[in-house]
């Protein structure tokens, strides 16, 4: 018995095989994860609608696969199609909807080169909790990096399964060693080039006095604390950046090139960037306009705490109209981001950072310490100009500036 590349989703008709969960002579049962396959929009486990022996895997990993495509053969099979969820069928095997198929992603990756420490977050977490120093864990990873096994074989007092050292030629290690180029990086890299190839960037850059916007977030992390979220600053950047697209509504907009229409947005889902150990994603917070500070808060905590435990969705990740992408965790003063096409604009929040600054007490102009940031937009010249990329930053920076404006937006 045979099974072939079923549907993935609306308008998708191929993806990347990027790792089969099954080898040859392997028994399958029904509904078993057999392999992940990348498309534009996510990663999916495929299911098995065949009970039976794994016989032959026609498709490597790394190859590009076509719906309807055969995938691999069986002996021994039995179809799964009379135990399978409605709407499933032999010569169309269901496969996880946009509300449960699973994303390939995993958490955000730190580096901190002071202790030239390189892990994720929930293994900086996991670390945290057993009261191990990741100085002293024997890294296992690529390139040096600790991994949650580590953690866990330094915590229990054993030593973690050690790395495969480099080749190595008359005595010599090798000096350069090649990977394939494929999954969510190399899926990154098509985005990034479409965008550039088509999106014409400019990126515009203005300083921004945050100190009302901290004094703000430090009474609503408290009210927040007690209601179980982590309450960051983006819930605040967030509705900054709808009242300003309300007045600029250009920038909540995409260019469809084949049907040559400017497509406006009448709603403000605002993707947020997230750096994960394969690559960049940007999952999606819908309706940014109706929901209030504390459930912007809550949502954005579940969408990286799904992205670290790689339970995202197709619906996750899809409807989006800006995005916004932060840097400020690992510093730098500003970047020039690339826009997330077929978007025109990507707005970048960096590091908040305490300076003296000459402001107005009282009439007299004093030298006062602030809490100081930048914030850049990166747009696309064939839709925005430059003087309305300027003015829709001067009125953002005035939302962040003084946040109770925004109750009157």
């Amino acid at each position: 018995m045979q099974f072939k590349l079923p549907e993935l989703g609306e308008g998708v008709h191929e993806g990347e095989m990027v790792k089969w969960l099954v080898k040859k002579d392997d028994a399958v049962k029904f509904d078993q994860p057999i392999c992940e396959i990348m498309t534009d929009k996510a990663t999916v486990e495929i299911p098995s609608p065949i009970q039976g022996k794994v016989s032959e895997l026609h498709v490597k990993e790394g190859q590009v696969v076509h719906v309807g495509q055969l995938m691999v053969s069986f002996n021994d099979a039995t179809s799964g199609a009379t135990q399978a969820p409605a709407g499933a069928s032999a010569a169309g095997p269901a496969v996880p909807s946009k509300a449960s198929a699973p994303v390939a992603q995993a958490a955000v990756v730190e580096s901190h080169i002071g202790n030239r420490v390189l892990a994720a977050p929930s293994t900086r977490r996991l670390a945290r909790e057993v009261g191990v120093n990741l100085l002293s864990v024997p890294a296992t990873g690529e390139h040096g990096r600790v991994m949650r096994s580590d953690v866990e074989a330094f915590a229990k007092g054993g030593s973690p399964v050690a790395a495969k050292a480099p080749a190595r030629s008359n005595g010599a290690a090798v000096r350069e060693e090649r990977v394939p180029f494929k999954g969510l990086r190399k899926k990154i890299a098509e985005k990034m080039r479409q965008s550039m190839d088509h999106a014409t960037h400019f990126t515009y850059v203005e300083e921004c006095d945050a100190s009302a916007l901290v004094a703000l977030r430090v009474q609503a992390k408290d009210l927040g604390a007690k209601q179980g979220v982590k309450v960051t600053y983006l819930p605040f950047v967030m509705k900054a950046m709808v009242a300003a697209l309300k007045e600029f509504p250009i920038l909540n907009s995409s260019l469809d090139e084949e049907k040559g229409e400017l497509v406006y947005k009448h709603y403000y889902n605002i993707g947020l960037s997230v750096q994960t150990e394969d690559g960049l994603t940007a999952p999606v917070v819908k309706d940014v306009d109706q929901k209030s500070v504390l459930e912007i808060a809550r949502e954005i905590q579940n969408l990286v705490d799904r992205a670290r435990a790689k339970k995202l969705t197709l619906e996750d990740l899809t409807g989006g109209s800006i995005t916004l992408t932060n840097a400020g965790s690992i510093g730098g003063l500003f970047a020039t981001p690339v826009i997330n096409y077929p978007e025109v604009a990507i707005l970048g929040f960096n590091k908040i950072f305490r300076k003296p600054v000459v402001k107005k007490v009282n009439g007299a102009e004093q030298i006062v310490i602030a809490d100081w940031t930048y914030f850049s937009i990166s747009l696309d010249h064939r839709v925005v100009d430059g003087a309305v990329g300027a003015e829709f930053m001067k009125l953002f920076i005035q939302y962040i500036e003084n946040p109770a404006l925004m109750l009157l937006a």
